[in-house]
Parts: C-alpha cells; structure tokens; sequence
C-alpha cells in the first residue's frame, strides 16, 4: 500500500510540473498555482506513508536538536571570523612566497633568468 501512495505523489509531482509547462497560454498565477497544489497534495499523500511519517518525526526531532544548540555570541562570531580572515591572508602570503620561490627556482634550471 505504501508504494502505491508513494507512486500517487510522484505521479502528482510530475502532473504538476507537466501541467505547469502544459498550460503556457494560461496566466502565470493560474499555472504557479496548479504546480503548488499538486506539489501540497503530493506532500499529504507521502505524510500518509510509513516513510511519510518517518520523515515527519525526523524533521520534528531535528527542530528539538536546533533549539538545544548553543550558539555562539556576537563578539565570539566575530572573533573567530577575524581569525579566519587572518589565517587566510597568512597563508595565501605564504603560498605566494613558495610560488615565487619555485617558480625562480624552475627559471634558473631552465636557464631563463632575467
């Protein structure tokens, strides 16, 4: 039974963006609209599953997750943004030097030195 209700909403999926192409001469409201609804209809019809409510009771478990979740202050998040920024700068100064340091290298063993 789950697989006939799981192929009924992707049946209506799919009506719904066949129909949004389908009526071109439609406004786009009329056409946006259809699409949304057999969008909603398809995502009742997979509540209805086993895989459904599955689904359901995980996102509802991850929303309890979030809330415990202690989140960095504002002086914290710019802290740590402005390590990074720093670490970046430092590190591409670093990569520049060992570019520029191999690239002389290669030019002197190739006998191209200017």
């Amino acid at each position: 039974m789950n697989k006939l209700k799981l192929g009924l909403a992707i049946f209506l999926a799919v009506a719904g963006f066949f129909s949004f192409y389908f009526f071109q001469d439609n406004p786009m409201v009329v056409r946006v609209l259809v699409l949304l609804l057999s969008l909603v209809f398809a995502f009742v019809v997979v509540l209805f599953t086993t895989q459904g409510k599955q689904l359901f009771v995980f996102f509802k478990d991850s929303i309890e997750e979030v809330k415990k979740v202690i989140w960095p202050s504002k002086k914290e998040t710019l802290q740590m943004a402005g390590v990074v920024c720093a670490f970046v700068v430092t590190m591409a100064f670093f990569l520049w030097i060992v570019d520029s340091s191999l690239m002389m290298i290669v030019k002197y063993v190739m006998g191209q030195e200017n």
